[in-house]
C-alpha cells in the first residue's frame, strides 16, 4: 500500500482539487493507495474543504488538528496516520506535479532503494524557480555537505518516497517542526543505514514572492535548527533511534 502525505496549511481555495489530481495521478499506478491530507491548524476553510474531498472519495484520508504545528509536525502527525508500506510526502500547493510520484514508485522498486527524493540539482530537472531561491538552495547544500556528509545534493524539495519501516521509527524520535525537518528526517535515516536515491523535477513556482511565505525569521530559524540538529546527533548523541 501506498500512503502519501499532504500537509495543508490556509490552502482552502484549492486543496479539494488538489487532492482530487492526487487521486488521478496515483490512480494511474496503483490500485492500494491513501491520500492522508493533513490540516495543519488552517485558519480558513481548509478543514472543511478536505473533509468534502473525503466524502468523495474515501481514499483521501483527512487528519484535522486546530493548533499550527508546522510543516514538520504535520507530516509527523500524517506518517502516524499511514498504513502504507511506502510512505510520501508531497506539498499541497501542487508546484512539484504529484504525476512524478509513480517515477519516484518505480525508482524505488528497481533499486530496492529505503528513500526517494526530488532534487533541484539533478542535472535532468526543469525550474521555473526564483534566482533568490537558487542562490539559497546552494548556500544550504554547502552547510548540510560540511556538517552531515550526506550523498544527496538537495534535501528541501518537498516530494519523496520513503520505506514505511524507515520514517515510522524516524518520525518517532524527530524533534523539529519547521523548515529544517527535512534534513533530520535525512540525517537520522542515514543513521539508520537508509539507501538514497534522487530524482528529477519539474518544479513550476506558483507563489507571487521568491520565498513565498517562508519569512526571514523561518530561514534564520532553519539554520538555527539544523545547526542543532548536527550538535544532537553528532557532539551530544540525544537522539535515541
Amino acid at each position: 500500500m501506498l500512503s502519501i502525505i499532504v500537509p495543508c496549511y490556509n490552502e482552502g481555495e484549492r486543496i479539494y482539487d488538489n487532492l482530487n489530481v492526487i487521486v488521478t495521478a496515483l490512480s494511474s499506478f496503483s490500485a492500494d493507495f491513501e491520500v492522508i491530507a493533513v490540516n495543519d491548524g488552517s485558519k480558513d476553510n481548509t478543514a472543511a474543504e478536505i473533509t468534502r474531498a473525503s466524502e468523495d472519495d474515501k481514499r483521501i484520508v483527512p487528519c484535522i488538528y486546530e493548533k499550527n504545528r508546522g510543516k514538520g509536525g504535520a507530516i509527523v502527525e500524517g506518517v502516524s496516520h499511514a498504513r502504507g508500506d511506502i510512505i510520501g510526502f508531497i506539498d499541497a500547493d501542487l508546484d512539484l506535479p504529484p504525476t512524478m510520484l509513480k517515477g519516484f514508485y518505480e525508482k524505488m522498486k528497481e533499486t530496492g532503494c529505503d528513500i526517494v527524493i526530488g532534487s533541484k540539482m539533478h542535472p535532468d530537472s526543469k525550474l521555473e524557480y526564483p534566482f533568490a531561491r537558487k542562490v539559497f538552495s546552494l548556500c544550504y547544500y554547502i552547510m548540510l555537505k560540511v556538517l552531515f556528509g550526506l550523498k544527496c545534493k538537495d534535501t528541501q524539495t518537498g516530494i519523496k518516497l520513503y520505506n514505511a519501516s524507515i520514517i515510522k521509527r524516524v518520525a518517532a524520535v524527530q524533534k523539529v517542526k519547521g523548515f529544517a525537518f527535512d534534513i533530520e528526517q535525512l540525517a537520522l535515516s542515514t543513521k539508520l543505514g537508509a539507501k538514497l536515491e534522487e530524482m528529477p523535477i519539474t518544479l513550476n513556482f506558483t507563489r507571487g514572492e521568491s520565498f513565498g511565505r517562508i519569512k526571514f525569521k523561518d530561514v534564520f530559524k532553519m539554520f538555527t535548527d539544523t545547526i542543532k540538529i548536527w550538535w544532537e546527533l553528532r557532539i551530544t548523541k540525544k537522539y535515541k533511534i
